[in-house]
């Protein structure tokens, strides 16, 4: 049964019903949700059957098995078409979850250190700052100040400093070391991938028949007395 075309309208007196919706969800008036007086009718071929009152195209529609879909609402007058609305949104959103689940999601992990951090632990860190880049995230490097650590804040640029020439083949800055408040960090994004070069093609080896066969080719051909040359 199309959408909308029974029992939609707010009945007098009562307001309107709590099942009836003015617009849809997707922003679209359906059947009797178009509260114009009259609209321009395209049909489910593309067809424009002119100007209608919209009870008797909502009319039309439902004989057809489809649904007056407001499709153009600020046009003089709006215009509508005839369509299965049900189909309509069940394509819509197949393609948006198509969309959704190819988009690539790029999250920011980030790494924590104090200007004191060891080597060990910088190496440590550095790992893990190459495994998020090699992942396609980006990766925040933040250096915390702890009381008088603030009074030399040059030291936690020099470490970030580092990790941006440590990470310059597979990554690039897209923030630069910034002090906010007792912190101080860094955003890498890792670099697109290159594209490796196609190997040369290589000759075929030749087989030992083949080598020989090549040989007899390039012999000249002789010609005997009383033979006739094939050239000739």
């Amino acid at each position: 049964m199309p959408i909308g075309s029974e029992g939609t309208g707010p009945k007098p007196g009562l307001g309107a019903s709590k099942n009836f919706r003015v617009v849809d969800k997707d922003g679209l008036r359906v059947n009797n949700q178009i509260r114009v007086p009259e609209i321009t009718v395209i049909d489910e071929k593309g067809e424009n059957l002119g100007v209608m009152r919209v009870p008797e195209a909502v009319a039309q529609a439902n004989s057809r098995g489809l649904d007056l879909v407001e499709v153009s609402p600020q046009a003089k007058p709006p215009v509508c078409k005839y369509m299965d609305y049900g189909k309509f949104k069940y394509r819509k959103n197949k393609k948006a979850h198509e969309a959704k689940r190819h988009q690539k999601i790029i999250k920011v992990k980030e790494v924590k250190l104090t200007p004191r951090t060891s080597e060990h632990d910088y190496q440590f860190k550095l790992v893990h700052i190459m495994r998020f880049l090699g992942e396609g995230n980006k990766a925040k490097v933040t250096v915390f100040f702890k009381g008088r650590q603030i009074d030399h804040a040059e030291l936690g640029r020099t470490m970030l400093d580092r990790y941006v020439k440590d990470t310059e083949e597979f990554a690039f800055v897209t923030q630069q070391p910034k002090l906010e408040g007792r912190t101080m960090s860094i955003l890498l994004e890792p670099k697109p991938a290159k594209a490796k070069p196609a190997a040369p093609k290589t000759a075929a080896p030749k087989t030992a028949a083949g080598a020989k066969a090549a040989e007899e080719e390039k012999k000249p051909v002789q010609v005997k007395e009383g033979e006739v040359s094939a050239e000739n």
